[in-house]
């Protein structure tokens, strides 16, 4: 079925592990057979039982193979191993190396898989600047003054990556391209996703490197259309980002106030009891809503735990808050899945929710084992899904007017429309023409007018 948009999909945590072996290969990197992972050559010169071989030993190693395949993702992996938690978040050390020259063909894997998946949409997180925003801010150091570190940042390089950071995503969309046909006859299905990105933030550096690349969400957001909106990303139970927590939404609110158009999605309740202790679960969602002006919450599993929770929901309720829902995520990181998750709450309380990947490659799903687990676990019906394809989307952070009115109602220029049609009315086309969400919003009921026929025959 058609499923609409992912909102919470970090780019590098997408690719599965078999394609970080074949960009390793590509750059010539080689691999530490005791900790799997990757460095920058010289490698030893032989493959077998040499202790740093180049990643083409793999191909003839199956041994090898498999053991970089899981460790870099959770392929095979079991409790009894060790904490999930750790296994997951370790892996992006491991291939990290491999992702340097990359990009355009991990733009590409994501798009076609998307398109797999009946998707119609991708929001991205990513740090598309290769952490030069952070660099900067290093050099910089802190001042507990917001306004003279935006100024001087802006006044000592960050204006040039932003402009670097356009040019290089230019370059890695159009390798995209390249890879997948898109100007060929037979062009990849992918090529029809729409792609937006997040910029990725990461938190868990040290506050004036969280700064800087705040700094250059907001700015890239406001001048470059590709990028949506920001997000905050990294374990958020790791010690810098609860340490830091309440200083990142100081500086969040500061910057809003600047660039009040510049929409945000925060990583919040991505916690689970025990995991920090009981304090350092009652605040974060409530937080992020009200002093980091998140639009949609990513996770949320730690609700329940919140202050005043029931207060909360309701809060999220009213102001349209929706929560990005990553059931399998939860499961493998936190343990958190079947009636130990609150998406039965959110939805309880009436919290627009959608399903999410995460990171698919690393969790070895994809947004069709979301809807299939959803199905499974919570007993959704084909109705229910369809509502949460319908969310993804008009909760997305596209451009212009949203094709509905209260209760997915076609709004008026539509209203007599029917998206199986070749031609709508010049009313209903304007929308469409003028506006980049409606325009997704009617591809999406195509495909569920197109999907629904074929079913019924």
């Amino acid at each position: 079925m058609p499923k609409g948009g992912d909102l919470h999909n970090h780019l590098t945590g997408s690719i599965y592990a078999e394609n970080w072996i074949d960009y390793a290969v590509q750059d010539n990197l080689c691999v530490d057979r005791a900790t799997s992972n990757l460095s920058a050559p010289p490698c030893d010169e032989s493959c077998p039982n040499s202790n740093k071989p180049p990643v083409s030993c793999a191909y003839g190693d199956q041994v090898l193979y498999n053991q970089l395949v899981d460790a870099w993702s959770m392929r095979n992996w079991i409790s009894a191993k060790g904490s999930g938690h750790d296994h997951f978040f370790a892996t992006f050390d491991k291939f990290n190396l491999a992702g340097a020259n990359s990009a355009g063909a991990q733009l590409a894997e994501v798009a076609s898989r998307a398109a797999a998946d009946r998707l119609q949409y991708l929001e991205l997180m990513h740090t598309a600047d290769g952490m030069n925003a952070a660099t900067v801010g290093n050099k910089l150091g802190w001042d507990n003054d917001f306004g003279k570190m935006r100024d001087r940042l802006l006044s000592n390089g960050l204006k040039d990556v932003i402009t670097s950071t356009r040019t290089r995503l230019d370059q890695d969309e159009a390798r995209k391209q390249e890879i997948l046909g898109c100007s060929t006859p037979h062009p990849d299905p992918g090529c029809k996703v729409t792609v937006h990105y997040l910029y990725q933030v990461l938190r868990g550096l040290p506050r004036e490197m969280v700064f800087a690349e705040i700094l250059l969400g907001f700015e890239l957001a406001q001048s470059d259309p590709r990028f949506v909106g920001l997000n905050l990303v990294m374990p958020e139970d790791w010690y810098v980002p609860m340490h830091d927590f309440d200083l990142h939404m100081q500086m969040l609110d500061f910057l809003h106030k600047i660039y009040p158009k510049v929409h945000i999605s925060l990583h919040a309740g991505e916690l689970a009891m025990g995991l920090v202790p009981p304090e350092g679960l009652r605040s974060h969602i409530r937080k992020s809503i009200e002093q980091g002006h998140a639009e949609r919450i990513g996770h949320g599993v730690s609700v329940m735990h919140e202050d005043d929770p029931i207060a909360l929901l309701k809060e999220m309720s009213a102001k349209n808050v929706l929560v990005e829902i990553c059931l399998t995520s939860n499961a493998k990181i936190l343990e958190v899945e079947g009636a130990s998750h609150p998406l039965p709450a959110y939805l309880k309380n009436k919290v627009p929710v959608a399903l999410a990947t995460d990171d698919e490659g690393v969790s070895r799903s994809d947004m069709t084992q979301e809807y299939l687990r959803a199905v499974q676990t919570y007993g959704f019906s084909y109705a229910d899904l369809k509502q949460i394809a319908r969310q993804s989307v008009e909760h997305s952070f596209l451009t212009g007017e949203s094709l509905w009115q209260a209760g997915f109602r076609p709004k008026a220029q539509c209203a007599s429309d029917r998206p199986g049609k070749a031609k709508q009315s010049p009313a209903c086309q304007k929308l469409l023409d003028a506006s980049e969400k409606a325009k997704v919003q009617w591809q999406l009921e195509k495909e569920f007018s197109e999907f629904e026929n074929s079913i019924n025959q």
